[in-house]
């Protein structure tokens, strides 16, 4: 696992950072995360292994960083550079800021 000290010098440098955050959409309304970042839910990652991209390190995001670390595991398996996995939760608790996601409102419908 990251700390938030080594993640913030990753995110220093984002042309060559790839976040994935493997959180559930609703976890990361609810509690935050980054302002870039692909969203790949854990249990569909191997499936989505060929359009990831390669050229960047990769650090994988979840909220204490158990299923990051599963996801970093899978990546690194299969050639991936994966700098390591960072909780969402823990790098807030350490003074790191999370960027709050708020949830685009629908239209009301017109019929």
């Amino acid at each position: 696992m990251l700390t938030g000290a080594e993640f913030d010098t990753l995110l220093a440098k984002p042309d060559r950072l790839l976040l994935i955050d493997v959180r559930r959409p609703d976890e990361v309304k609810d509690i935050g995360g980054f302002p870039a970042y692909f969203s790949i839910q854990i249990g569909d990652l191997d499936k989505s292994l060929a359009w990831i991209p390669r050229g960047r390190t990769i650090v994988t995001i979840s909220n204490h960083a158990a299923r990051g670390g599963q996801a970093a595991d899978l990546l690194a398996k299969n050639g991936f550079k994966v700098a390591g996995t960072i909780g969402a939760q823990t790098y807030e608790q350490q003074g790191g800021k999370l960027t709050k996601i708020v949830p685009p409102v629908r239209p009301a419908n017109r019929d």
